[in-house]
């Protein structure tokens, strides 16, 4: 049986399938629970891994780990299933893996073994209050068709959500998809968009790979599907909007678009992570995420494994949405001179070039905190971590910022005398997490 590939970033699930990025709370760990959960990785490496000689060093590694005591201290099971997941990427310096701690999706998927059923209903439960992905499709100035996709759910599952977006923008006059916030996810559902992008009167390979499935090796590529509901847009300029948490899925679906010539990226570097992955149970509670093959784009042969996918117009992630909507109204302005994008493009300009005010809080904000840093780019602040990621702050007054992408966090600055001693993180759902500054002695 084949099942639908999945690309996704280990390390930023909160900004990808909501299937992924559940916190459970559980019952305490164990030492013996956490030893064995180590161990159950083996064998389902050297089942899955796409990259068996690594195997070894990636098992010597996280034995290391637990021999040392690093994880005794981890009593919560989310916690633990962090850090684990933290040394599984160093280890093996692949950004897909993940553990993570969710014993309904463990229950779902053993009770499953011979009713697939249950586990695509359980993911359709997950996926549908996040839209399947889709954040927002709308109609630009101009006419100008925008879609913004967070995650690509499975086709079976997003389908109709996912050919209504394309309905809705079938009559604008160019396109822009935002995947700067988008984690990865199936490939069928890149597929299934980019469709709409070719005439569908000749075959076009979008890519190729091999993955270990439930038979052994499977080999086999992707191509412009022939039959869509709704109409082919091959003629319309189309931009995609990158930014350093598109992740997998994301960037391919960038990165093919652009060697077949139909978009124009537009953003920053993506994190560069190319392979494959799928889920699979540790003991009762716990699954792993584990890279199960290898991609290439075909008309190359190459693929972007660790450094990204290059924008043709770089730009900082925050500004890219104005940035592609002027440079989409440009062309069209001279396309057609008598049309709405003449009259549009003096407004979306002028968005580029408001002044920033907020100098002095950036000022006090911008320094090192406990595993992250603030910085000042461009004229305005960005939020960065593990020296991959970066996402810009919007200040909402009071010291208080929000993310740019998303709305289930923010950061608060926390002063004394005067002086910003710590950032804290003020999760939606009540949940806060503090990080001392480590140059205090900074304003």
């Amino acid at each position: 049986m084949r099942a639908a590939l999945i690309f996704l970033a280990g390390l930023i699930l909160a900004l990808a399938s909501p299937a992924l990025a559940r916190d459970v709370a559980g019952a305490p760990t164990t030492a013996q629970g956490r030893h064995d959960t180590v161990e159950a990785l083996e064998p389902v490496l050297r089942a899955w891994y796409a990259f068996p000689q690594a195997i070894d060093p990636i098992m010597a590694a996280l034995r290391d780990h637990l021999a040392r005591g690093d994880y005794a201290a981890l009593d919560d099971p989310g916690a633990f299933a962090r850090a684990l997941s933290a040394d599984l990427v160093e280890a093996g310096g692949d950004l897909h893996f993940s553990i993570g701690y969710d014993p309904d999706w463990v229950s779902a998927y053993r009770a499953a073994a011979a009713q697939s059923t249950a586990v695509k209903a359980f993911d359709d439960a997950v996926e549908r209050p996040g839209n399947y992905g889709f954040q927002t499709v709308a109609l630009l100035d101009g006419n100008v068709g925008y879609v913004r996709l967070d995650h690509f759910s499975d086709p079976g599952l997003g389908y109709e959500t996912a050919t209504a977006a394309m309905r809705f923008v079938e009559n604008a006059d160019a396109l822009i998809f935002d995947m700067r916030y988008n984690g990865g996810g199936s490939l069928e559902m890149a597929q299934l968009i980019a469709s709409y992008l070719f005439s569908g009167d000749r075959d076009v390979e979008l890519f190729h790979y091999f993955y270990n499935g439930d038979d052994g090796r499977v080999e086999r590529s992707q191509w412009v599907l022939a039959a869509l509901p709704g109409k082919r847009l091959p003629d319309i300029p189309v931009y995609v909007l990158t930014g350093t948490t598109s992740f997998s899925a994301a960037e391919w679906f960038s990165y093919t678009l652009a060697k077949h010539g139909r978009a124009t990226l537009v953003g920053q570097v993506t994190a560069g992570g190319a392979h494959p992955v799928d889920r699979k149970p540790l003991e009762a509670d716990f699954f792993v995420q584990v890279p199960i093959g290898q991609i290439r784009e075909p008309l190359t042969g190459t693929d972007f494994e660790t450094v990204g996918v290059q924008p043709d117009r770089p730009t900082p992630s925050w500004r890219a949405l104005d940035v592609a909507h002027a440079m989409a109204l440009e062309r069209l302005a001279a396309m057609s001179p008598g049309s709405a994008a003449v009259w549009f493009l003096p407004v979306v300009k002028a968005r580029l070039s408001l002044p920033t005010d907020h100098a002095d809080l950036y000022r006090r904000a911008a320094g090192s905190y406990e595993g992250r840093q603030l910085v000042v780019e461009n004229g305005a602040l960005i939020y960065r971590w593990r020296d991959r990621f970066s996402l810009r702050l919007e200040p909402l007054g009071d010291d208080l910022f929000a993310v740019e992408g998303t709305s289930d966090y923010r950061f608060h600055l926390v002063s004394e005398g005067g002086r910003v001693v710590a950032l804290e993180r003020m999760d939606q759902g009540g949940e806060r997490r503090l990080y001392p500054r480590l140059d205090p002695d900074l304003p």
